[in-house]
């Protein structure tokens, strides 16, 4: 009987992804458990999120905030499992344990842990901005910390809600829950922090892609298309477009071009025809097959 080919260099490589991929999800929840630790916990607000809740809980029952993160979290993973998918859950249940951990770590060999800055609305702010790049970075790894994000995912999924507008939404009402425990101006901190933090996250996830669909009217169409083409190496469409008032027919030059080829275009157009009708428009997404090299 002929032998079955086995491709082992196939597997071989998918290994090494996985392995790539857990290594980062593992810098990512160690970095989510730091802001946690050094920023949020000091800060007392319930920032949008489970740990959020859990620092509030605290004040309730006599488990720590780390084990009160695990139990909520492993709650909120059989929704996972259930809506998202079995790879997204099982990552999420490796970072809904691994930052629980990290905090414990953290908890055991740092007890008397205080405020770095000193301001609660500082902590608030850095725990913000470096807490949603760990997170960004989870979410292109489709994984997530684990608690609202699982929600967020969900929603984004099914709902196709912004992942930042859902946060907000979600975390909003936990943030309300600071008003349990603490005074009205961790309240406004807790519900800001957690619009804001939305905003935030949003940034780092999409911002990277943001490209700019550029529409340009102008009696010099054939120096903007020389210059889209072969100085800023990037395609171009023409549609044919006509003047309501004036009945007069002209064609409209629509380029997408990322940030830094935009400045470079409205640097050219306003030396080129500082008199061409132009609008921009911020592209999201954009998808495409790339023309083959010649």
């Amino acid at each position: 009987m002929p032998e079955l080919h086995r491709d082992y260099g196939g597997i071989d490589l998918i290994k090494k992804n996985t392995i790539k991929e857990y290594f980062l999800i593992t810098i990512a929840s160690f970095l989510v458990a730091t802001c946690v630790f050094f920023f949020l916990m000091p800060s007392h607000t319930a920032l949008g999120s489970v740990t959020g809740l859990a620092i509030v809980l605290t004040n309730f029952t006599p488990l720590s905030v780390a084990t009160l993160t695990l139990i909520m979290n492993l709650i909120l993973l059989v929704v996972g499992f259930i809506f998202v998918g079995k790879e997204f859950g099982a990552k999420t249940v490796y970072t809904s344990i691994a930052i629980p951990l990290f905090q414990r770590m953290y908890e055991i060999l740092l007890p008397d842990n205080k405020s770095l800055t000193g301001s609660q609305t500082l902590d608030a702010l850095t725990y913000i901005v470096s807490v949603s790049f760990a997170m960004a970075m989870l979410f292109s790894l489709n994984a997530s910390s684990g608690g609202l994000d699982i929600i967020t995912k969900i929603m984004n999924k099914y709902f196709h809600m912004e992942i930042g507008k859902s946060f907000s939404i979600l975390g909003t009402l936990i943030a309300l829950t600071a008003a349990l425990a603490y005074d009205s101006k961790t309240v406004v901190i807790s519900v800001l922090g957690t619009y804001f933090q939305g905003i935030v996250l949003d940034h780092f996830i999409f911002g990277r892609n943001i490209k700019r669909r550029v529409c340009i009217l102008s009696d010099h169409q054939d120096e903007i298309i020389d210059y889209v083409l072969h100085t800023l190496h990037s395609g171009a469409s023409i549609y044919e477009v006509k003047g309501a008032y004036d009945q007069v027919i002209r064609h409209e030059v629509l380029v997408i071009v990322d940030k830094n080829e935009y400045q470079k275009l409205m640097t050219f157009l306003s030396k080129t025809d500082p008199k061409a009708f132009v609008t921009v428009y911020n592209v999201g997404e954009v998808r495409y097959n790339p023309k083959p090299v010649e």
